[in-house]
């Protein structure tokens, strides 16, 4: 499989943005080999070791449910494209929870096979594995985050977001940040611990996540009962202080078609995103 065609260039990618930061070591200089004509799977495979093998999308054969392919012989059909080019960074910078999503995969795919309907389990991973993030923050802005109190929770609250840190985990939103609009949502799942601050980082540039220690406390919280329960709640991204300039204008949050209300009717407290027990916890 091919790079891209010249007339089809590599898009840049600012690796300042904020939610390329965390991500900048694994994945600058890959997309620095792709961006010189170099496929996608071989600029993932010349990167940080993984649990799998980065392969040409060919080799997956006609038939073969991606998810079993991987769980079964530890390589992972790549496509030339942003997509696939950050889920394998995902599989660089989470081994553990990208291989304990896979065997989840396959246990459900194992047990019921591949049909219209994925079930709740494979349907949580896939909203998570494409478009999740881990958000660690103080309790008080959990509670406006759920009841969807977007002004208290970005203006009135706003300097408790430095003891704040969220970082995005889901490979589509990833890939869709590279041109980043008002209305991108993740779906934020809560770090009860903190995931990995390196004290002797800046905290105000995002390079204090630990990814190593994110990725433990993540793969430890995705049992099939945590992520059937879908432990997620909405969270449009450019809404973070820092994240977005145009925020600073309270009246950014005022736009009820990014920052929406909780549905009439609907719960209070839609996510909770606290996992249940975790082993050895």
């Amino acid at each position: 499989m091919n790079a891209p065609p010249p007339d089809q260039p590599w898009p840049v990618i600012d690796w300042a943005d904020p939610w390329y930061r965390p991500w900048r070591a694994l994945g600058e200089p890959a997309c620095s080999q792709v961006a010189q004509g170099q496929p996608v799977w071989q600029s993932l495979a010349a990167g940080s070791p993984c649990p799998v093998r980065f392969v040409p999308q060919a080799a997956l054969p006609e038939g073969v449910a991606y998810e079993r392919f991987i769980f079964e012989t530890r390589q992972v059909p790549t496509r030339d494209g942003l997509h696939d080019f950050f889920n394998g960074l995902s599989w660089q910078a989470f081994p553990q929870t990208k291989s304990q999503l896979n065997a989840l995969q396959a246990a459900e795919i194992a047990r019921k096979g591949v049909g219209a309907a994925r079930g709740p389990v494979r349907d949580a991973i896939t909203v998570f594995d494409e478009n999740g993030a881990l958000l660690h923050a103080p309790p008080a802005l959990w509670e406006a985050l759920l009841a969807r109190q977007w002004q208290h929770l970005f203006v009135t609250l706003r300097p408790l977001w430095r003891e704040a840190r969220l970082l995005v985990f889901g490979h589509a939103l990833l890939e869709k940040l590279v041109a980043p609009r008002k209305d991108m949502t993740a779906h934020v799942w809560r770090a009860d611990a903190p995931i990995g601050f390196d004290p002797a980082a800046d905290r105000s540039t995002g390079h204090a996540l630990d990814l190593p220690a994110a990725d433990a406390w993540l793969a430890r919280a995705c049992s099939a009962e945590a992520l059937a329960a879908k432990p997620f709640t909405p969270l449009p991204l450019l809404g973070l202080p820092g994240w977005w300039s145009a925020n600073e204008d309270p009246e950014f949050y005022s736009d009820a078609r990014v920052f929406r209300p909780i549905p009439r009717g609907g719960p209070a407290n839609l996510a909770d995103g606290r996992p249940g027990p975790q082993p050895g916890g």
